[in-house]
């Protein structure tokens, strides 16, 4: 697993290109709305087949949404360990409900998100927090992310993840003010994903100090270029 370190110079971060997979299928949604999702096939992969597409896409970093097991209708487990060896490294929310459902595999970071756990977030052995949002509160509690992400400071987690559920998929770019105080309330990696859009979304959160950054609508449509994700990292 890597960690995302600010050993690098402070306005440069991770690429990391996001997969929804549903039905065996990656698929493309947005907003939250999951029973609307259907198979990527517009996009720059010519199959929507999870291997076939990693393959074709060749990103350095993935993240991976199961929402199949979000929504407790299946999962995609072989499918994302064969993945998670053709690259360097790779996010996984199965939607956990608790501890005991990370997979522990030795070339994924298992996900706990606020939106599927019924465990005590305290209680994870590690692995990336998803503080899951809608219109600016945690989901499905309301709690201010901010209040949040300093609790999760002390807990075990290696680093977290600020996902705008509300913005996944609509290119809807980034209003600063709204990520404001992020990096100062946690001091370990931090990622965002959910409606980036340009170069310029990059650029803001890599100044607001965000150590990565997961997107995938704005490579399909050529607004971020595929050549910058598949280095893994935006300067």
């Amino acid at each position: 697993m890597i960690l995302l370190a600010n050993s690098d110079c402070a306005d440069s971060m991770e690429l990391i290109l996001a997969m929804d997979l549903k039905a065996g299928e990656v698929v493309h949604g947005a907003s939250g709305d999951r029973d609307s999702y259907r198979p990527l096939t517009w996009g720059l992969s010519s199959t929507a087949d999870p291997v076939g597409y990693v393959e074709q896409l060749s990103p350095r970093h993935l993240y991976v949404a199961d929402l199949d097991r979000i929504m407790r209708n299946g999962d995609h487990r072989s499918q994302v360990v064969t993945c998670s060896y053709l690259v360097e490294t790779c996010y996984l929310d199965r939607g956990c409900r608790g501890p005991g459902d990370y997979l522990h595999e030795p070339r994924i970071t298992d996900v706990a998100a606020t939106e599927t756990s019924e465990a005590d977030l305290s209680t994870y052995p590690g692995g990336y927090l998803s503080v899951d949002m809608k219109s600016g509160r945690v989901m499905p509690t309301g709690e201010d992310p901010l209040v949040l992400l300093r609790k999760a400071g002390d807990w075990h987690f290696e680093g977290a993840i600020i996902l705008n559920v509300g913005a996944v998929g609509t290119e809807g770019g980034i209003i600063p003010r709204s990520l404001a105080g992020f990096r100062d309330a946690y001091d370990k990696p931090l990622l965002y994903g959910g409606g980036v859009a340009s170069p310029a979304d990059l650029d803001t959160l890599a100044s607001l100090g965000f150590d990565g950054t997961i997107v995938a609508t704005a490579i399909h449509r050529g607004s971020i270029p595929l050549e910058d994700m598949r280095r893994g990292r935006w300067s």
